[in-house]
């Protein structure tokens, strides 16, 4: 079933959100690899064990809010039901170094 496994949080202040996140919900935040401010976040679960993952990084612009990204069996099966229930695609797939295939839809 398609779940969320993976968040974006940005940041106006980065090294502060790192310190409120892993005080508030003792989270491990992480430096990436790239050389940019972007960290990587481990999760728990209610249960303590491993949860999902996220990124933090400096906010792009203004207004832009926690972004979700949803695993899925098959971009492209996704993409045709999105348009088939009248959604729209507003960024087509794109590679993620590492990671898989993304693309914004709403």
């Amino acid at each position: 079933m398609p779940t969320i496994v993976h968040f974006d949080l940005p940041a106006d202040n980065v090294e502060r959100a790192k310190k409120f996140y892993e005080k508030l919900f003792d989270w491990e935040i992480q430096s990436g690899s790239d050389a940019h401010a972007f960290f990587l976040i481990e999760t728990k679960d209610l249960n303590g064990g491993p949860g999902i993952g996220g990124g933090m990084g400096e906010r792009g612009l203004p207004g832009q809010s926690t972004m979700n990204y949803i695993g899925v069996p098959s971009v492209e099966e996704y993409i045709a039901k999105v348009k088939k229930l009248g959604g729209n695609i507003i960024m087509q797939r794109t590679a993620v170094a590492g990671w898989g295939l993304s693309c914004n839809m709403c």
